[in-house]
């Protein structure tokens, strides 16, 4: 008999093949009995984040792009800075159209600065999630291997603040899925390929 097997990662959930047969018309056979006796175990995520090397790897490349978008906006915005107070010590030699021209250019200045700003917050936000996809499919990769190969029916999440409120230690694989996960992240060459190979499975 087949293993249902559920990883619940944060927000996401995969469901893969289950005892639970459809009929022709795509409809589950209510007729299948329920498993009694179900294999259970759980993940500590913050002991997860904390050991697991690929998610340092993933935290400090954002962060490096992070500080880069920073010195970005702040070398414009220290540029734009000057020009003003270039202005407000020139603007009494000014003609009235000299300086409303100025301060029509330094407004439309502002705005691109702004629209700047929001350019790069954009662009990490997409940046944070194509890592953190890639994180989790690593994850949730190396999970359901682990699932199969040890009988598990369900692998939880537990983190501090989270709806596990306890959970037997014999349960507790944390050690073991952080080891095994370090060693398959050192292992490998590319371990993005080694991702996207194994994740057609997940969806």
């Amino acid at each position: 008999m087949k293993k249902t097997l559920i990883l619940i990662l944060g927000s996401f959930f995969i469901f893969t093949a289950c005892d639970m047969k459809s009929g022709s018309d795509g409809e589950v056979n209510s007729t299948t009995p329920a498993k009694s006796n179900l294999s259970l175990a759980y993940v500590n995520s913050d002991s997860l984040a904390t050991n697991y090397e690929y998610f340092g790897e993933i935290s400090k490349q954002l962060e490096e792009k992070r500080a880069k978008f920073e010195k970005e906006f702040a070398n414009r915005a220290n540029g734009l800075q000057r020009q003003i107070e270039d202005y407000q010590k020139t603007a009494k030699n000014m003609t009235i159209a000299q300086a409303r021209a100025v301060e029509e250019d330094l407004t439309r200045k502002q705005q691109n600065l702004q629209q700047y700003q929001q350019s790069l917050s954009q662009e990490l936000l997409k940046e944070e999630g194509l890592l953190n996809k890639k994180l989790y499919e690593a994850v949730a990769t190396f999970l359901k291997k682990y699932g199969e190969e040890h009988q598990l029916d369900f692998i939880f999440k537990h983190s501090t603040g989270g709806e596990i409120w306890y959970g037997d230690s014999s349960m507790d694989i944390t050690s073991d899925v952080i080891d095994g996960l370090n060693k398959a992240y050192n292992s490998k060459d590319t371990l993005e390929e080694t991702i996207t190979a194994d994740s057609t499975s997940l969806n």
